[in-house]
Protein backbone atom coordinates (compact mmCIF):
# COMPACT_ATOMS: atom_id res chain seq x y z
CA UNK A 1 0.00 0.00 0.00
CA UNK A 2 1.07 3.59 -0.63
CA UNK A 3 2.58 4.58 2.71
CA UNK A 4 1.19 8.10 2.29
CA UNK A 5 -2.38 6.74 2.51
CA UNK A 6 -1.87 3.94 5.04
CA UNK A 7 -3.51 6.00 7.79
CA UNK A 8 -6.52 6.88 5.56
CA UNK A 9 -7.21 3.69 3.62
CA UNK A 10 -7.86 0.70 5.87
CA UNK A 11 -7.87 -2.68 4.09
CA UNK A 12 -9.29 -5.71 5.92
CA UNK A 13 -9.23 -8.28 3.13
CA UNK A 14 -7.48 -8.62 -0.23
CA UNK A 15 -9.51 -11.05 -2.37
CA UNK A 16 -8.01 -12.52 -5.51
CA UNK A 17 -10.02 -11.03 -8.38
CA UNK A 18 -9.55 -11.03 -12.16
CA UNK A 19 -10.54 -8.13 -14.45
CA UNK A 20 -12.79 -6.82 -11.68
CA UNK A 21 -15.44 -4.10 -11.85
CA UNK A 22 -15.75 -1.42 -9.17
CA UNK A 23 -19.22 0.13 -8.80
CA UNK A 24 -19.35 3.47 -6.98
CA UNK A 25 -22.24 5.14 -5.14
CA UNK A 26 -22.00 8.54 -3.48
CA UNK A 27 -24.42 10.30 -1.16
CA UNK A 28 -25.00 13.96 -1.97
CA UNK A 29 -24.60 15.34 -5.49
CA UNK A 30 -26.33 13.11 -8.09
CA UNK A 31 -28.09 10.95 -5.47
CA UNK A 32 -31.62 12.25 -6.03
CA UNK A 33 -34.25 9.79 -4.81
CA UNK A 34 -31.38 7.91 -3.09
CA UNK A 35 -30.86 6.16 -6.43
CA UNK A 36 -27.05 6.10 -6.25
CA UNK A 37 -26.67 4.84 -2.69
CA UNK A 38 -29.98 2.94 -2.75
CA UNK A 39 -29.06 0.92 -5.84
CA UNK A 40 -25.61 -0.14 -4.65
CA UNK A 41 -26.90 -0.73 -1.12
CA UNK A 42 -29.47 -3.16 -2.60
CA UNK A 43 -26.72 -4.94 -4.53
CA UNK A 44 -24.63 -5.31 -1.36
CA UNK A 45 -27.68 -6.75 0.40
CA UNK A 46 -28.82 -9.07 -2.42
CA UNK A 47 -25.30 -10.42 -2.96
CA UNK A 48 -24.39 -10.56 0.75
CA UNK A 49 -21.19 -8.76 -0.25
CA UNK A 50 -18.50 -8.58 2.43
CA UNK A 51 -16.83 -5.35 3.62
CA UNK A 52 -13.14 -5.37 2.70
CA UNK A 53 -11.88 -1.80 3.14
CA UNK A 54 -12.82 1.75 4.11
CA UNK A 55 -11.61 5.29 3.64
CA UNK A 56 -11.33 7.32 6.84
CA UNK A 57 -13.86 10.17 6.54
CA UNK A 58 -12.01 12.63 8.82
CA UNK A 59 -9.84 14.44 6.20
CA UNK A 60 -12.56 14.84 3.59
CA UNK A 61 -15.64 16.50 5.05
CA UNK A 62 -16.76 19.87 6.38
CA UNK A 63 -19.11 19.62 9.35
CA UNK A 64 -19.19 23.24 10.53
CA UNK A 65 -19.86 25.30 7.40
CA UNK A 66 -20.29 29.05 8.05
CA UNK A 67 -23.48 30.70 6.89
CA UNK A 68 -27.22 30.51 7.49
CA UNK A 69 -28.72 27.60 9.39
CA UNK A 70 -30.32 26.35 6.16
CA UNK A 71 -26.92 26.15 4.40
CA UNK A 72 -25.02 24.94 7.47
CA UNK A 73 -27.55 22.12 8.00
CA UNK A 74 -26.55 20.57 4.68
CA UNK A 75 -23.08 19.82 6.06
CA UNK A 76 -23.79 18.82 9.65
CA UNK A 77 -24.23 15.15 10.59
CA UNK A 78 -27.75 13.97 11.36
CA UNK A 79 -28.42 13.26 15.05
CA UNK A 80 -31.26 11.73 17.04
CA UNK A 81 -32.25 12.73 20.58
CA UNK A 82 -35.06 10.93 22.39
CA UNK A 83 -36.59 11.88 25.73
CA UNK A 84 -33.58 14.02 26.63
CA UNK A 85 -30.97 11.39 25.73
CA UNK A 86 -28.64 11.40 22.75
CA UNK A 87 -29.31 8.28 20.66
CA UNK A 88 -27.16 8.51 17.56
CA UNK A 89 -25.03 10.68 15.29
CA UNK A 90 -24.74 9.74 11.64
CA UNK A 91 -21.13 10.37 10.63
CA UNK A 92 -20.03 9.74 7.02
CA UNK A 93 -18.71 6.30 6.07
CA UNK A 94 -16.86 5.15 2.94
CA UNK A 95 -16.89 1.37 2.62
CA UNK A 96 -15.76 -1.08 -0.07
CA UNK A 97 -17.53 -4.45 -0.33
CA UNK A 98 -16.60 -7.52 -2.38
CA UNK A 99 -18.59 -10.21 -4.16
CA UNK A 100 -15.93 -12.68 -5.31
CA UNK A 101 -17.99 -14.88 -7.70
CA UNK A 102 -18.60 -11.92 -10.04
CA UNK A 103 -15.18 -10.25 -9.55
CA UNK A 104 -17.13 -7.29 -8.21
CA UNK A 105 -16.21 -4.50 -5.79
CA UNK A 106 -19.01 -2.25 -4.50
CA UNK A 107 -18.45 1.12 -2.81
CA UNK A 108 -20.91 3.23 -0.83
CA UNK A 109 -19.73 6.58 0.51
CA UNK A 110 -20.23 10.31 0.67
CA UNK A 111 -18.86 12.65 -1.98
CA UNK A 112 -15.82 14.38 -0.42
CA UNK A 113 -15.97 18.11 0.28
CA UNK A 114 -12.18 18.36 0.47
CA UNK A 115 -9.00 16.78 -0.96
CA UNK A 116 -10.49 15.23 -4.07
CA UNK A 117 -7.05 14.18 -5.32
CA UNK A 118 -6.26 12.24 -2.13
CA UNK A 119 -9.68 10.58 -2.04
CA UNK A 120 -9.28 9.66 -5.70
CA UNK A 121 -5.84 8.17 -5.03
CA UNK A 122 -7.44 5.92 -2.40
CA UNK A 123 -10.04 4.72 -4.92
CA UNK A 124 -7.34 4.06 -7.52
CA UNK A 125 -5.16 2.31 -4.93
CA UNK A 126 -7.97 -0.15 -4.16
CA UNK A 127 -8.53 -0.56 -7.89
CA UNK A 128 -4.92 -1.52 -8.48
CA UNK A 129 -4.78 -3.85 -5.49
CA UNK A 130 -8.01 -5.65 -6.45
CA UNK A 131 -7.18 -5.94 -10.20
CA UNK A 132 -10.04 -3.62 -11.21
CA UNK A 133 -10.36 -3.11 -14.96
CA UNK A 134 -13.35 -0.78 -15.11
CA UNK A 135 -15.17 1.58 -12.76
CA UNK A 136 -18.91 2.28 -12.98
CA UNK A 137 -20.66 5.11 -11.15
CA UNK A 138 -24.42 4.99 -10.79
CA UNK A 139 -26.30 8.20 -9.99
CA UNK A 140 -29.40 10.26 -10.74
CA UNK A 141 -30.80 13.72 -11.33
CA UNK A 142 -34.27 15.24 -11.28
CA UNK A 143 -35.66 15.66 -14.79
CA UNK A 144 -38.80 15.46 -16.93
CA UNK A 145 -39.55 11.76 -16.46
CA UNK A 146 -42.96 10.96 -14.88
CA UNK A 147 -43.04 8.50 -11.97
CA UNK A 148 -45.20 6.14 -14.05
CA UNK A 149 -42.46 5.58 -16.64
CA UNK A 150 -39.00 3.98 -16.73
CA UNK A 151 -36.18 6.41 -15.80
CA UNK A 152 -34.04 7.49 -18.74
CA UNK A 153 -30.41 6.45 -18.40
CA UNK A 154 -27.65 8.84 -19.50
CA UNK A 155 -24.04 7.78 -19.97
CA UNK A 156 -20.67 9.52 -19.84
CA UNK A 157 -17.45 7.58 -20.43
CA UNK A 158 -13.71 8.04 -20.09
CA UNK A 159 -13.00 6.72 -23.59
CA UNK A 160 -14.59 5.32 -26.74
CA UNK A 161 -13.90 1.70 -25.81
CA UNK A 162 -16.15 1.64 -22.76
CA UNK A 163 -18.67 3.88 -24.52
CA UNK A 164 -19.07 1.12 -27.12
CA UNK A 165 -19.35 -1.49 -24.34
CA UNK A 166 -22.29 0.41 -22.83
CA UNK A 167 -24.14 1.00 -26.13
CA UNK A 168 -26.30 -2.19 -25.94
CA UNK A 169 -27.86 -1.16 -22.62
CA UNK A 170 -30.09 1.62 -23.93
CA UNK A 171 -28.32 4.57 -22.33
CA UNK A 172 -28.28 7.98 -24.01
CA UNK A 173 -25.01 9.81 -24.51
CA UNK A 174 -24.76 12.76 -22.13
CA UNK A 175 -24.26 16.38 -23.09
CA UNK A 176 -23.61 18.79 -20.24
CA UNK A 177 -21.66 21.85 -19.17
CA UNK A 178 -21.78 23.17 -15.60
CA UNK A 179 -20.84 22.29 -12.01
CA UNK A 180 -19.00 18.97 -11.89
CA UNK A 181 -19.02 16.03 -9.51
CA UNK A 182 -16.21 14.13 -7.84
CA UNK A 183 -16.97 11.20 -10.13
CA UNK A 184 -16.35 13.41 -13.17
CA UNK A 185 -12.94 14.19 -11.68
CA UNK A 186 -12.31 10.46 -11.22
CA UNK A 187 -13.38 9.76 -14.79
CA UNK A 188 -10.95 12.31 -16.19
CA UNK A 189 -8.11 10.77 -14.15
CA UNK A 190 -8.99 7.09 -14.75
CA UNK A 191 -7.18 6.63 -18.10
CA UNK A 192 -3.91 7.84 -16.56
CA UNK A 193 -4.27 4.93 -14.11
CA UNK A 194 -4.94 2.41 -16.90
CA UNK A 195 -8.66 2.23 -16.02
CA UNK A 196 -11.90 2.59 -17.99
CA UNK A 197 -14.76 4.43 -16.30
CA UNK A 198 -18.40 5.08 -17.10
CA UNK A 199 -21.06 7.13 -15.33
CA UNK A 200 -24.64 5.80 -15.57
CA UNK A 201 -27.04 8.51 -14.42
CA UNK A 202 -30.80 8.00 -14.25
CA UNK A 203 -33.17 10.85 -15.06
CA UNK A 204 -35.92 10.60 -12.44
CA UNK A 205 -39.07 12.66 -11.62
CA UNK A 206 -37.98 16.15 -10.63
CA UNK A 207 -41.30 16.91 -8.89
CA UNK A 208 -40.83 14.28 -6.14
CA UNK A 209 -38.69 14.39 -3.00
CA UNK A 210 -37.35 11.57 -0.86
CA UNK A 211 -36.44 7.97 -1.64
CA UNK A 212 -37.69 6.74 -5.02
CA UNK A 213 -38.10 2.91 -4.88
CA UNK A 214 -39.29 2.70 -8.50
CA UNK A 215 -36.15 4.35 -9.85
CA UNK A 216 -33.94 2.30 -7.53
CA UNK A 217 -35.58 -0.90 -8.79
CA UNK A 218 -35.22 0.15 -12.45
CA UNK A 219 -31.56 1.15 -12.11
CA UNK A 220 -30.71 -1.96 -10.05
CA UNK A 221 -32.26 -4.12 -12.77
CA UNK A 222 -30.28 -2.32 -15.51
CA UNK A 223 -27.04 -2.51 -13.53
CA UNK A 224 -27.55 -6.20 -12.79
CA UNK A 225 -27.85 -6.79 -16.53
CA UNK A 226 -24.62 -4.87 -17.26
CA UNK A 227 -22.82 -6.82 -14.52
CA UNK A 228 -24.42 -10.12 -15.62
CA UNK A 229 -25.78 -10.80 -12.14
CA UNK A 230 -28.71 -13.28 -11.97
CA UNK A 231 -30.58 -11.55 -9.14
CA UNK A 232 -34.08 -12.05 -7.76
CA UNK A 233 -35.49 -8.52 -7.75
CA UNK A 234 -39.07 -9.42 -6.74
CA UNK A 235 -38.80 -7.60 -3.40
CA UNK A 236 -37.66 -4.40 -5.15
CA UNK A 237 -40.41 -4.72 -7.75
CA UNK A 238 -43.07 -5.06 -5.02
CA UNK A 239 -41.79 -1.97 -3.19
CA UNK A 240 -41.68 -0.09 -6.51
CA UNK A 241 -45.29 -0.93 -7.38
CA UNK A 242 -46.58 0.01 -3.92
CA UNK A 243 -44.70 3.32 -4.00
CA UNK A 244 -46.03 4.20 -7.45
CA UNK A 245 -49.61 3.54 -6.32
CA UNK A 246 -49.12 5.72 -3.23
CA UNK A 247 -47.69 8.59 -5.30
CA UNK A 248 -50.47 8.35 -7.89
CA UNK A 249 -53.07 8.36 -5.12
CA UNK A 250 -51.51 11.44 -3.52
CA UNK A 251 -51.40 13.25 -6.89
CA UNK A 252 -55.16 12.90 -7.21
CA UNK A 253 -55.38 15.51 -4.42
CA UNK A 254 -53.36 18.03 -6.48
CA UNK A 255 -55.07 18.74 -9.79
CA UNK A 256 -52.31 21.00 -11.13
CA UNK A 257 -49.56 18.47 -10.43
CA UNK A 258 -51.68 15.64 -11.82
CA UNK A 259 -52.08 17.61 -15.05
CA UNK A 260 -48.33 18.22 -15.18
CA UNK A 261 -47.69 14.48 -14.82
CA UNK A 262 -50.11 13.72 -17.68
CA UNK A 263 -48.19 16.18 -19.88
CA UNK A 264 -44.88 14.54 -18.94
CA UNK A 265 -46.35 11.11 -19.75
CA UNK A 266 -47.53 12.31 -23.16
CA UNK A 267 -44.14 13.88 -23.97
CA UNK A 268 -42.30 10.76 -22.78
CA UNK A 269 -44.47 8.43 -24.88
CA UNK A 270 -44.27 10.64 -27.98
CA UNK A 271 -40.49 10.72 -27.71
CA UNK A 272 -40.38 6.91 -27.51
CA UNK A 273 -42.56 6.68 -30.65
CA UNK A 274 -40.24 9.07 -32.48
CA UNK A 275 -37.16 7.08 -31.45
CA UNK A 276 -38.85 3.86 -32.55
CA UNK A 277 -39.69 5.40 -35.93
CA UNK A 278 -36.09 6.64 -36.39
CA UNK A 279 -34.69 3.17 -35.65
CA UNK A 280 -36.87 1.71 -38.38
Amino acid sequence: MNHEHSDILQIYDNPSLDNATLVLAFDGWMDGGDVSTGTVDRLVDLLSASPIAEIDPEPFYIYNFPGSMEISALFRPHIEIEDGLIQSIDMPTNTFFCYDPADLILFIGKEPNLRWQTFGECVFEISKLMNVERILFVGSFGGAVPHTREPRLHITCSDNEILREMEPYGARRSGYEGPGSFTSYLMKEAPTMGLKMASLVAEIPGYLQGTNPASIEAVTRRLAKILQLPLDLDSLRTASTEWEMQVSSALEEDENLAEKVRELEENYDNELLELDADER
